[in-house]
């Protein structure tokens, strides 16, 4: 009677406590289970990792499995995102309002028919009259190759007005002591590549030096090789733009250009800039509707952005592809090491069922063997993949911007790793090993004790 008036005190009674999930008895028992289950929970994973422990070599080959999935996957996302930055980068140096005009229609492997149109300075002229046309800047191109000190280098001519390569590249930089010189046609600005050539301990050049450039053409009267050489004194180093066309090019005046190639007056491309980057589009219809769209090629800063990312999309896409290949050749791996551990460990499955294990304890034991190696693996390959891709873009590159120490690595695109894409990975690659683990595991569960014990 006493223990009911208490009870009855706290505001309950012999009756209604046995209903009452909330009881102290029910509570304790709660606490129990909870303990329980976690004592089980963490017996399960140390008899997992001792069985991993115990198998070694086979445990170590499974792991290396999800490694070198979970890394190339890694390694393959960070390449393909700091190569999109460096794209990004690259096309931002480019004027948003300039639009670079082509005879004819170019393809990826050049012009795919003759040019209809001669590019002269009466199409100079005509289309600098255009509506919401800034400026126009004719150029010829060529190649050249240069020799200075003993050494030898081919490379990408452009002849223009040097004071006009603003309008193109308006955040360009040139090193210390440069200068440009319009009216010298003796004087050559040289891009970064060139200057310092990516993994040469010493410059091609420098601010002063006179190289020699040598041109070969065919005579169009004999049909023999004719080769012409020029002097030329190095007046300006143009600092790293990330756009490898300019960086491995030199820049000629316009008029020296014209007679070393024997262009006759005829130009290669023109360089037109609108008033702003709001009239590209209209500019480009206007020069299409006067030329023919056949006849004349227009590209604009934001077609070349568009191409490029197309395809860096593609080509990410595909090699995202072979890195979750390689993932699922690691799953296999887990299937595989699972299914032969099953198979070996019948008789301490029989015996552990016969003492009271019941299936779900079986079957957690799997899995966590699959998660451990989905666990371990996943994290190693994060690490590996980090690593081994700035070990690989750590030796490409040019020269240190800024016409820096010559041979100093600083590469041009470096990887980037972004949070959520590693998490990516890590959850993917546990999930997989995860799911590559339920079918050894479900079997190993549904074994019989007598059956495991017969054997």
């Amino acid at each position: 009677m006493e223990t009911e008036d208490v009870l009855r005190k706290n505001g309950n009674s012999p009756i209604t406590n046995r209903g009452n999930r909330s009881s102290p008895i029910s509570v304790i028992n709660k606490k129990k289970q909870k303990k329980h289950y976690h004592r089980n929970l963490k017996q399960i994973f140390l008899l997992s990792f001792d069985t991993l422990i115990e198998r070694k070599a086979r445990s170590a080959l499974t792991i290396l499995m999800v490694v070198v999935g979970s890394g190339l996957m890694v390694a393959l996302n960070g390449m393909s995102a700091g190569q999109t930055d460096f794209i990004n980068k690259s096309l931002n140096t480019l004027a948003p309002n300039v639009l670079f005009v082509t005879p004819g229609q170019i393809g990826f492997r050049g012009p795919t028919e003759p040019p209809t149109i001669i590019f002269n300075s009466e199409v100079v002229n005509r289309i600098k009259s255009l509506p919401y046309v800034q400026d126009v800047v004719p150029a010829y191109q060529g190649q050249l190759q240069l020799s200075a000190q003993g050494n030898f280098l081919n490379a990408q001519v452009f002849a223009y007005k040097p004071e006009k390569i603003y309008l193109s590249y308006p955040s360009l930089e040139l090193v210390g002591r440069s200068s440009i010189q319009p009216n010298n046609p003796s004087a050559i600005l040289v891009g970064d590549s060139l200057a310092n050539p990516p993994g040469k301990t010493t410059p091609f050049v420098s601010i002063g030096q006179t190289v020699k450039a040598t041109y070969s053409s065919v005579d169009p009267d004999t049909g023999k090789i004719k080769t012409q050489s020029r002097s030329f004194v190095v007046s300006g180093i143009m600092q790293p733009t990330g756009n490898n066309q300019l960086d491995k090019a030199v820049i000629i005046n316009e008029l020296t250009g014209n007679s070393l190639f024997h262009k006759a007056g005829k130009y290669d491309t023109i360089e037109v800039a609108a008033i702003s980057g709001d009239y590209v589009n209209v500019v480009q219809q206007e020069i299409a509707s006067l030329y023919g769209s056949n006849n004349i090629g227009v590209i604009t800063p934001k077609a070349i952005m568009q191409t490029l990312q197309h395809t860096q999309s593609g080509s990410s896409s595909f090699t995202l592809e072979i890195a979750f290949i390689a993932l699922l050749v690691g799953a296999i791996g887990i299937v595989t090491t699972l299914y032969t551990s099953e198979n070996e460990r019948i008789k301490e499955i029989g015996t552990m069922k016969a003492i009271g294990a019941k299936p779900w304890f079986i079957l957690s034991m799997f899995l966590s063997e699959a998660v451990l190696i989905g666990l371990i693996g996943s994290t190693l390959g994060i690490f590996t993949g980090v690593g081994v891709t700035y070990l690989l873009t750590s030796g490409f590159g040019g020269s240190t911007p800024g016409g820096g120490p010559p041979g100093a690595a600083a590469p041009h695109i470096s990887p980037i790793f972004l949070p959520n894409d590693l998490l990516y990975v890590w959850f993917l690659s546990l999930s997989i090993s995860l799911v590559a683990g339920v079918y050894p595991a479900w079997k190993a569960s549904r074994l019989s004790p007598l059956e495991a014990l017969r054997r």
